[in-house]
């Protein structure tokens, strides 16, 4: 019986360690030839010499296991090296089937303390890092739909965050770039549908290199898997990327835990009409204040509920 991704070739960013280590591994367990990148040319060994960079070590270790695997060591935050990437992956796998963005950095602070510096690194790297290989994996489908005059096989994962979803007090840039994820998303998903391409968004919640600072008050548990370990996250990303899921698209998902949870899209909770040409202020006081009155204090339009989910 094949693999469910036999066949197929994925990119997987930000895969040297944590969540895209796992899910670089998954989507290899399930058959895909995979190109791992991670910035950086090397890494250090124990002894300070230089070695093979997170890259190129997972990418080591799925051939180690039977399967197929290049690393990419740039910049997914880069124009020109973002197009490198999708290139890589057509010229050794002959085809991009699966693209994963995972890559990401913190910058956590105060809105009122944060530096320009700060804001623009990590919208660079998770906003515009999304964007870049999304936009040369969407010109390479569309170019493959168009010469086969046929859908083609395409898949988009991409992360957001619940710092997004619940309103992040110290992480503004971040939960801004998270935010801003979900809209590429959605854009993406409507605009390469016809081509048959999928693109859907998950929030994962894991213990890795980039959140020790944010989970450090949840102790690991003496036996048994880590509720925060990636190894939670990457089979959903695996499910996204197959064909079982094509008609799953322009969707966000939360997962962690042994848990998934599918959110669903903002709704409108009330409308108001002017009674005459166009509001006034005096209307619209009459009308919204007593709405929010009874308003629970510290309720926005943030779902900090999702923090509270878990398996049970």
């Amino acid at each position: 019986m094949p693999l469910p991704l036999e066949g197929l070739s994925a990119v997987v960013t930000g895969a040297g360690r944590g969540l895209g280590r796992a899910e670089a591994l998954e989507l290899a367990r399930l058959g895909a030839a995979v190109v791992v990148n991670d910035y950086g040319q090397t890494g250090r060994d124990g002894s300070g010499e230089a070695s093979a960079g997170p890259a190129e070590e997972v990418a080591a270790e799925i051939r180690q296991t039977g399967g197929r695997a290049v690393a990419h060591t740039g910049d997914v935050a880069d124009f020109q090296q973002a197009r490198e990437l999708v290139d890589l992956a057509v010229a050794e796998f002959g085809k991009l089937d699966i693209l994963v963005n995972n890559a990401g950095i913190l910058r956590d602070r105060m809105v009122f303390s944060m530096t320009e510096g700060e804001w623009d690194s990590v919208i660079r790297v998770h906003l515009k890092g999304h964007f870049n290989t999304t936009r040369f994996a969407a010109a390479h489908w569309r170019e493959r739909s168009k010469a086969a005059g046929a859908a083609v096989y395409g898949r988009i994962v991409n992360t957001s965050s619940e710092a997004f979803l619940a309103g992040s007090a110290g992480q503004p840039n971040y939960a801004a770039a998270k935010g801003g994820i979900v809209g590429l998303t959605t854009s993406t998903a409507l605009a390469l549908a016809k081509y048959g391409v999928t693109a859907n968004v998950i929030c994962p919640r894991a213990r890795t290199r980039m959140t020790q600072d944010v989970f450090a008050g949840f102790q690991e548990p003496d036996e048994g898997l880590d509720p925060l370990a990636p190894e939670h996250v990457a089979p959903l990303v695996g499910y996204l990327a197959s064909p079982a899921a094509a008609r799953v698209n322009g969707q966000l998902l939360v997962v962690h835990g042994g848990m998934v949870a599918v959110v669903e899209r903002p709704r409108v909770q009330a409308k108001f009409d002017s009674k005459q040409e166009t509001f006034t202020y005096d209307e619209l006081d009459a009308l919204l204040t007593p709405h929010y009155a009874d308003r629970p204090p510290g309720e926005t339009f943030a779902a900090a509920e999702v923090l509270g989910l878990k398996r049970g």
